[in-house]
């Protein structure tokens, strides 16, 4: 169970990478706060929050593997809040078939669907348990 665990989260580690790189080249091109192509009318919270995932997916990649519960808890909750979020552009502009939304669709099929098996083959390796510090 441990090797599908570690299958799954470079799966989606590859997944994160990838947007970061995608997020990183609309950051240095566009800025930080880029409205995505869709107009300046674009709110700030909108524009912060696709700026974020330049920073949210690098850190769920590395939390992936150095406390690999915490980095698919975020990876769920980043993919979650970022197809909630990307559907009402995606629905005031009649976009439901952009390969954008469709591919990030897709990949939170796969974490909802893989993250239960990734979290259960963690069982028993001493990444499932709270570690107590000495004192």
């Amino acid at each position: 169970m441990f090797r599908l665990s570690l299958c799954i989260r470079w799966l989606f580690a590859l997944c994160l990478l990838a947007a970061t790189f995608n997020h990183l080249h609309a950051a240095f091109t566009h800025g930080l706060l880029w409205d995505y192509a869709y107009g300046a009318a674009t709110p700030l919270a909108s524009r912060a929050f696709w700026g974020s995932l330049t920073l949210l997916d690098p850190l769920a990649v590395l939390l992936l593997w150095r406390r690999p519960r915490w980095g698919l808890g975020l990876t769920l909750v980043i993919m979650l809040a970022d197809v909630l979020h990307n559907s009402f552009y995606v629905a005031a502009h009649h976009q439901w078939l952009a390969s954008f939304y469709l591919s990030q669709v897709a990949f939170l099929l796969l974490v909802l669907l893989l993250t239960p098996l990734a979290w259960r083959g963690l069982a028993g390796t001493g990444q499932a348990r709270c570690r107590r510090l000495p004192g």
